[in-house]
């Protein structure tokens, strides 16, 4: 791809921006991945690269007394947007089982890891919460369909950004555990064939799209969607508390790590 002044693979080039951003701030970066549409297997033509990574610092800095950032804004412009949070940050968002960092730990397209994270993704995996995670997923789905999808004409990109974390609930709801990150995955579990063919017709006409074109709000698919977050509302608030509320796991982890 050509990028400025670099012409090769995106992955080529994201490498070469994490290493850039490991020499200017000192830090170690211990895992990168895609988490935006690329990752969910939806992306436009011209949709950016969504890279998210996490990175530890040398032992000392965690050990100064002095203010600590623990996050990195490295590159954002058309193409990419690339950031980054600390451990600490990392295993605080487990702790709270946040579902993002889950994604992040579970991305179909890594651009590199590290032995380390075998260590956090054993770890982490105790700490998922099925109420917590459904009422992640459930909001960002309200919140999508409230913001883009009650007008005439609507982008159809929208859509997947609602279907997708109903789908998420839907497999939250029965399995418990996280929910994979491709769409697909998640689309083949659903035992409604009229509902996985209007969805597949929409995905093919989607991705012909650029991310500003719109088209006719699709009826059928709203009442859908209008129904389903009505069910998982409901269902999240008379859920159980399932979170984990002991650090100490995530402290051992923490010191092996840095």
């Amino acid at each position: 791809m050509k990028y400025k002044d670099f012409d090769g693979g995106i992955g080529e080039l994201v490498r070469l921006n994490l290493r850039q951003l490991e020499a200017g701030h000192g830090i170690r970066i211990v895992h990168a991945v895609e988490s935006g549409s690329r990752a969910w297997g939806f992306a436009s033509p011209d949709s950016d690269y969504d890279v998210r990574f996490i990175y530890i610092r040398p032992m000392s800095y965690y050990l100064s007394l002095g203010p600590k950032n623990d996050y990195i804004d490295g590159v954002l412009d058309e193409t990419l947007d690339i950031n980054g949070w600390d451990i600490t940050k990392v295993l605080q968002h487990v702790y709270r089982s946040n579902a993002s960092v889950y994604e992040w730990l579970n991305s179909p397209v890594v651009y590199e890891t590290s032995p380390l994270m075998m260590q956090v993704n054993d770890v982490c995996g105790a700490f998922f919460s099925s109420k917590a995670a459904l009422c992640h997923y459930w909001g960002t789905a309200r919140n999508n369909y409230e913001t883009y999808l009650k007008e005439d004409m609507v982008k159809y990109k929208k859509y997947f950004y609602v279907l997708r974390p109903l789908l998420a609930c839907q497999w939250i709801e029965q399995k418990r555990c996280p929910p994979p990150v491709l769409f697909q995955t998640l689309l083949d579990d659903v035992t409604d064939l009229g509902l996985k063919a209007q969805i597949e017709a929409l995905r093919a006409q989607k991705v012909r799209m650029t991310e500003a074109e719109k088209g006719p709000r699709l009826s059928d698919l709203n009442a859908y969607i209008e129904d389903r977050l009505g069910y998982y509302r409901e269902l999240s608030s008379n859920m159980p508390d399932d979170r984990k509320y002991q650090w100490d796991a995530l402290d051992s982890l923490f010191l092996r790590l840095v």
